[in-house]
């Protein structure tokens, strides 16, 4: 009765919703794809970073100048952004060496970062559940990152990986806490303007063949990095991911982690192995298991309508 009477006040119907939210989350399992041809043409990581944020905050930017008076919350949004675009780069490195299985399981740490961060500045007391969630995912990078998985002498960029999660959970937890009150456009707009900001300096204090694409296939590949991995599933994200509510969301959203996998089996020619296909089931049990506010991905928390 609930979904009926949901899906009578939006536009969108339930089911089309819930498609959304899978397709958004599949194109975000896509990044391995869009991230590893750019760096292998020669890009350095931060540059391939900047270029999945930039068409966002220049496509969302108005959304800024019309929501101007809540400065403060814009402020925050971009502090978020300039911390997780700049943690993305770790991603982008591992990417180059690591399986991209593993750096995908890795990646998905991120709830237990927004645990422990939401619980050390906000006070934000976890549920039982939730440690139980995190213990889980703390399971899976360890099998993730076992010596099965990564050579010894992988284990320095595995680590760096880390600042992904850890920029995510950052994010996360300043969304909720702090731009609850403007509107989810000029959220999205904040957050991509203070990664392209944030980014800025390594851009420019760059050689120009580290930071600009040789040829017309890899600016195809940087406009599908910003395009199909960033903007669109972001804006149907945003759009989709109310109308089935933060539990659903989660569950299927959970789709970007196998989606990683077959990017690395399909796309690099990578064997999953034991320990691999463990962590991921022990990620995608974790997430069943919260369906809550530590599980949501950073674009979860941006679509929800602001509080008055």
């Amino acid at each position: 009765m609930n979904q009926l009477t949901s899906a009578k006040r939006n536009a969108i119907p339930y089911a089309l919703a819930v498609v959304g939210v899978l397709f958004a989350s599949i194109c975000f399992g896509l990044v391995p794809y869009f991230s590893r041809g750019l760096t292998d043409q020669g890009l350095a990581p931060y540059a391939v970073a900047f270029y999945r944020y930039i068409l966002a905050a220049v496509v969302l930017s108005p959304a800024l100048v019309m929501h101007h008076s809540k400065w403060r919350e814009i402020v925050w949004g971009m502090v978020a952004g300039a911390v997780m675009g700049l943690g993305w780069v770790g991603y982008v490195t591992a990417l180059e060496t690591l399986p991209a299985s593993t750096v995908g399981v890795l990646y998905m740490t991120y709830p237990v970062f927004t645990i422990a961060i939401a619980w050390a500045l906000f006070g934000d007391q976890p549920t039982r559940r939730s440690f139980v969630a995190a213990g889980l995912i703390v399971a899976a990078a360890i099998f993730a990152g076992s010596p099965a998985s990564v050579p010894p002498d992988q284990i320095p960029i595995l680590l760096v990986s880390l600042a992904a999660p850890f920029g995510f959970g950052f994010g996360i937890c300043v969304l909720v806490h702090r731009l609850s009150r403007i509107a989810p456009l000029a959220r999205m707009a904040s957050v991509s303007l203070g990664s392209v900001i944030g980014l800025a300096p390594l851009i420019l204090s760059s050689e120009v063949g580290e930071i600009l694409p040789e040829s017309g296939d890899d600016w195809v590949l940087v406009v599908g990095l910003g395009l199909v991995t960033a903007l669109i599933p972001q804006l149907i994200y945003t759009i989709c991911s109310p109308i089935i509510g933060a539990a659903r969301t989660a569950v299927v959203g959970s789709i970007e982690l196998p989606t990683m996998f077959a990017v690395s089996v399909l796309a690099f020619g990578e064997v999953i192995k034991g320990t691999q296909a463990l962590a991921c089931a022990l990620v995608l049990g974790a997430i069943a298991l919260t369906q809550s506010r530590s599980t949501r991905t950073v674009t979860t928390v941006i679509s929800k309508e602001p509080e008055r």
